[in-house]
């Protein structure tokens, strides 16, 4: 079990990295060069907006249901037909509540009120494939999960590549409804395959609804749904306000949304850690020495990842926006704004990077069932967002909400550290922290150093990211056996 667990793992991670980058770095860039930053900007706000009640569309059901089908099969014929139909009555109270808050907002018109409809129907969507993928999980059927993990967005590509690069369709037509009618495509036909799957292993059917096996569920996930409420308004509403507090029709946010494109790709790959985590942590809790030697390694891992790629992006934060962004013909006025996204994005970068160490602290603290705990943590840091931001972004625009995210994350990291040192009393000394602020030196010095000489900086971005791979190994942050400890874990001996 545990050996087909990690091969799981493994095969989830190399899909994951071949997919989404693409599609957020290719797809999802071309899409916002063709549209321009002030609609881009209006559909990432609606977007977001919708995200923020997604949870309303779950409520721990996916959770649950992976657990009991996991303990007993049958429980996929006994629970699935009440679970659908309860799912479905989420789906009318999601769209009840985005429209009714949406319209008190102002998106209750034209363009806004088309989008956050194709929006709020793609969440819907998004959340029954989850279902149904639990379903799975909760089967074994680890391979057809990981296919289907990335199967929407294969057909989204393939869709949207031909829409934009086929020459078939008129460009000058083109807008953010498009972009979301693709999505609404591949969802609905990986929707239909996932279900196809499920039904084969279920026999008997029973589409009786138990409102109060469904209070029961509630009561147990409430808490952990309320986390994920909060953390989805923290790490995702500064679009929606840039839109809201600014009169630009959406320019700041999509300004905003160039810079977060390379965050969001980052976190991709950040959060699939934390899904090995989570079961690795939770078999190990028992076990003192054995966490606190987990916490550390897996901690050293996110370090190395995420601060190299932190570091490296603000010393080449020019050149990385310059080659996303500008046009071979570029104007005067092309460079200004690249320059601004510039200004952005290593404040964005610096928060990813805060973000990422909470997939180690936050997740060790959920499989702790510390969630009363996080959810203090969470509703601080949405009330530090808020506030910061009513303050920052009338003054300060997106640079403002960027640091705005900066200080949250930081907060709520620093905090989710402090609680897992003192719930689960960690051995975490200063000679530690002490390591850590050296490798992250090495790195900036390294950086800084290969940056000076008169080369191209492609070339010297690869020899900075090769001499900073092997720091890791050179400053000991972390050792080869440690790596492969941390991915294929011993066998216990009998």
């Amino acid at each position: 079990m545990q050996n087909r667990f990690i091969k799981n793992i493994i095969f989830l991670l190399f899909l994951n990295l071949l997919v989404k980058p693409f599609w957020i770095l290719g797809i999802d860039r071309e899409v916002q060069n063709i549209l321009g930053d002030a609609a881009y900007g209006t559909y990432q706000a609606l977007f977001n907006f919708s995200y923020l009640f997604y949870i309303l569309l779950d409520l721990g059901i996916t959770n649950f249901n992976s657990r009991a089908v996991a303990q007993d099969p049958k429980n996929l014929s006994k629970h699935f037909g009440g679970l659908t139909e309860i799912k479905l009555l989420l789906g009318l109270l999601y769209a009840v509540v985005i429209f009714v808050v949406g319209y008190f907002c102002g998106y209750n018109e034209g363009m806004k009120l088309k989008l956050l409809c194709w929006c709020g129907l793609n969440q819907i969507l998004l959340s029954f494939i989850l279902f149904l993928r639990s379903n799975m999980q909760g089967l074994l059927l680890f391979k057809q999960d990981s296919i289907l993990s990335v199967f929407d967005r294969v057909l989204a590509i393939v869709i949207m590549g031909l829409v934009l690069w086929s020459g078939w369709f008129p460009m000058e037509r083109f807008n953010a409804i498009w972009y979301l009618q693709a999505q609404t495509v591949a969802y609905i036909v990986t929707l239909a395959l996932a279900l196809t799957i499920v039904l084969r292993h279920a026999k008997g059917l029973s589409f009786k609804v138990n409102f109060q096996f469904f209070k029961e569920i509630l009561r147990q996930s409430l808490p952990f749904a309320l986390l994920v409420l909060l953390m989805s308004v923290y790490s995702r509403i500064e679009p929606v306000l840039l839109e809201r507090l600014l009169d630009d029709k959406g320019v700041q946010a999509g300004f905003y949304s160039r810079a977060y494109r390379l965050f969001d790709a980052g976190n991709n790959i950040s959060n699939l850690f934390a899904i090995m985590l989570l079961p690795m942590f939770a078999a190990t809790l028992k076990n003192k020495l054995e966490l606190n030697n987990l916490v550390k390694t897996s901690f050293n891992v996110i370090v190395a990842m995420a601060g190299i790629v932190m570091i490296m992006c603000v010393f080449y934060r020019q050149e990385i926006m310059q080659l996303m962004y500008l046009p071979a013909d570029a104007t005067a006025d092309d460079v200004e704004r690249v320059g601004q996204y510039a200004n952005i994005f290593p404040i964005l970068m610096g928060s990813f990077f805060c973000l990422s160490t909470t997939y180690v602290f936050g997740t060790l603290l959920t499989a702790n069932g510390s969630l009363k705990q996080l959810n203090i943590v969470a509703g601080a840091g949405v009330a530090i967002n808020i506030l910061l931001n009513l303050i920052v972004i009338p003054r300060f625009y997106a640079v403002g909400a960027a640091c705005t995210s900066l200080c949250v994350q930081a907060v709520t990291a620093f905090l989710q550290y402090l609680l897992a040192k003192r719930i689960l009393k960690l051995e975490i000394q200063g000679r530690y922290w002490l390591h850590i602020v050296i490798f992250l030196a090495t790195v900036a010095l390294v950086t800084f150093l290969v940056k000076q000489l008169d080369i191209n900086w492609m070339v010297g971005f690869v020899i900075a990211f090769a001499i900073n791979c092997g720091a890791i190994f050179f400053t000991r942050l972390l050792r080869l056996k440690e790596i492969v400890a941390l991915v294929i874990p011993k066998e216990k001996k009998a």
